[in-house]
């Protein structure tokens, strides 16, 4: 794949930035709960979305001029994950408690914010 150009790199963090919600340390205090823990498919006793929740906490930390080609790939992956979930819908009832919830919270984004 070419390297992308400086306006597709500044679009993907202006998306990612409004697709991911929640601050670093939001996500590390999520990510250490049993709820966090309790969803996803798992794959060597982590979840998926955990392990993304930990590189977007990464990503987040770094400055722009730190952000790899691979942060780029992965901002974007993240992004459409999130946008794919919200678009599915929630439950009806108890949303703060749901497991749609704590999946989006996986991946940076509370639907609650």
């Amino acid at each position: 794949m070419s390297e992308r150009t400086e306006n597709e790199r500044k679009d993907i963090r202006k998306d990612f930035r409004e697709a991911v919600n929640m601050s670093p340390s939001e996500l590390e205090d999520w990510l250490d709960t049993e709820e966090s823990k309790s969803v996803g498919d798992s794959e060597d006793g982590e979840s998926t979305g955990h392990k993304s929740g930990r590189r977007i906490v990464e990503i987040k930390r770094k400055t722009v001029d730190e952000l790899t080609e691979d942060d780029h790939d992965w901002m974007k992956k993240v992004v459409g994950y999130v946008n794919r979930h919200l678009a599915q819908g929630g439950p009806d009832e108890d949303v703060e408690h749901s497991r749609w919830r704590y999946s989006l919270m996986n991946w940076g984004h509370d639907p609650l914010i």
